[in-house]
């Protein structure tokens, strides 16, 4: 009698052991929420995204980022800001950011807003929710970061890994011109400018300080509203002027109807895109048929078209291609994927993902990265730009050879010359 009641105890013994709740499994890693405010219907936006989630996947695949004593992976979420399409206002910008903040609980921004005025007008909203934010593409305007500089403290959640307009002008397109002046004996410039704040204000800039070298500046710049689908006027005024080089500064995907253009009718002038958002991307080529051939484009950063600028370019150059079947796009691309690997280095010389400490960690950033040596002004937040990668930031103009985009520019990256148009030479 005893022994049944034993094995009846234990029968019962077992039966509640296996209706009792099992243990709670360990808690899944919260991961660090990367908000992206993109416009991602245009280059600009959508080449940013991509290299976003390329450097997150990499990132991931080795287990996340350090914090502390654990490694927390990352995720990414994409708003579409429209910043950069026709009429749209700069609140719908401000919404998307907005959304990242409160609903998807971003910890950091990366990316935009891409609009030099979304950008400006976001800055107080980062700041009241004392967000730290990469800005990586699009905005190039210098009052970004004079901005910042004006008050150190109250900003000090913002920074800008990507060149700015001044730079731009004054320390690449400026020398470059003056080289194809030398190299050609050319010095007649028109000038064709987008109507958005930051074409406006580089025309201008490019056509002060190239008067002042003692070129002939013919006019004032030509301006176009975005969108705009027919550029024949300007380029019938640029042939009858004797223009010998186009300076074309224009964010939209319709520069490739210009560059068309200006091969069907034979302008004799060598078209120079400070920013020409169509002839960035390698689709260009066949796009226009080739027509586009012998078109210059400043992609900003170095890693945005092929060249061997450190050891890490061409390792981008063949991930990025790899994963979306295309070399890196244009401008924000390069910029938008070291972003994340900076913030990742400056999370864990934090040791942690709270604001303060990654924002003074990200003010004290020295990284070889893409395009050179990652630095921060400690004033102005903007990345220390060079024409040496050893130095610093180093941009890229290229030309495109048939069917590749050859990097001319500067020297210390230069994969090839820069050459004329056959309608061109004497």
């Amino acid at each position: 009698m005893l022994g049944k009641i034993k094995v009846l105890f234990i029968l019962a013994a077992l039966v509640g052991l296996a209706q009792a709740p099992a243990a709670p499994a360990q808690a899944a890693v919260k991961p660090i929420v990367l908000g992206c405010p993109l416009s991602t219907a245009f280059l600009y936006g959508w080449d940013a995204e991509r290299a976003i989630k390329l450097a997150v996947s990499e990132i991931n695949s080795k287990g996340g980022v350090q914090v502390g004593n654990e490694k927390r992976p990352l995720a990414v979420e994409v708003i579409d800001t429209r910043d950069l399409e026709p009429g749209v206002p700069v609140s719908e910008a401000l919404l998307a950011l907005e959304k990242l903040i409160l609903e998807k609980h971003a910890d950091f921004i990366v990316g935009g807003p891409v609009r030099s005025e979304a950008a400006l007008a976001a800055m107080p909203l980062l700041v009241k929710n004392k967000k730290v934010s990469i800005l990586t593409t699009g905005a190039l305007t210098p009052k970004y970061h004079e901005t910042i500089a004006e008050n150190p403290e109250k900003y000090k959640y913002l920074f800008r890994i990507s060149g700015e307009a001044k730079w731009m002008v004054g320390g690449e397109i400026i020398p470059s011109l003056l080289e194809i002046g030398k190299k050609f004996d050319l010095n007649r410039l028109f000038i064709m400018v987008q109507d958005v704040a930051h074409a406006r204000a580089g025309g201008s800039l490019i056509a002060k300080i190239m008067a002042g070298k003692g070129w002939t500046v013919l006019g004032e710049p030509e301006v176009y509203p975005t969108g705009a689908t027919d550029f024949s006027m300007g380029l019938i005024k640029a042939k009858d002027q004797k223009a010998q080089v186009m300076l074309i500064w224009m964010d939209m995907p319709e520069t490739s109807i210009l560059l068309k253009q200006w091969y069907d009718m034979k302008v004799p002038a060598l078209p120079f895109g400070s920013i020409i958002a169509a002839a960035e991307q390698p689709a260009f080529w066949a796009a226009t048929e080739g027509k586009g051939e012998f078109c210059l484009a400043n992609v900003v950063n170095a890693g945005n078209a092929p060249s061997n600028a450190t050891p890490w370019t061409m390792k981008f150059v063949d991930a990025y291609k790899k994963m979306w079947g295309v070399e890196p796009e244009g401008y924000g691309t390069s910029s938008s994927y070291m972003a994340v690997y900076t913030l990742k280095d400056a999370i864990e010389r934090a040791a942690s993902v709270d604001s303060d400490k990654v924002a003074d960690a990200l003010a004290k950033t020295d990284l070889m990265g893409v395009y050179g040596r990652i630095k921060f002004d400690p004033k102005s937040h903007q990345v220390i730009p060079s024409l040496d990668p050893q130095e610093g930031a180093v941009g890229t103009i290229f030309q495109w050879q048939a069917g590749k985009r050859i990097v001319v520019f500067p020297p210390s990256i230069a994969m090839g010359e820069i050459l004329l148009p056959p309608w061109m030479k004497k």
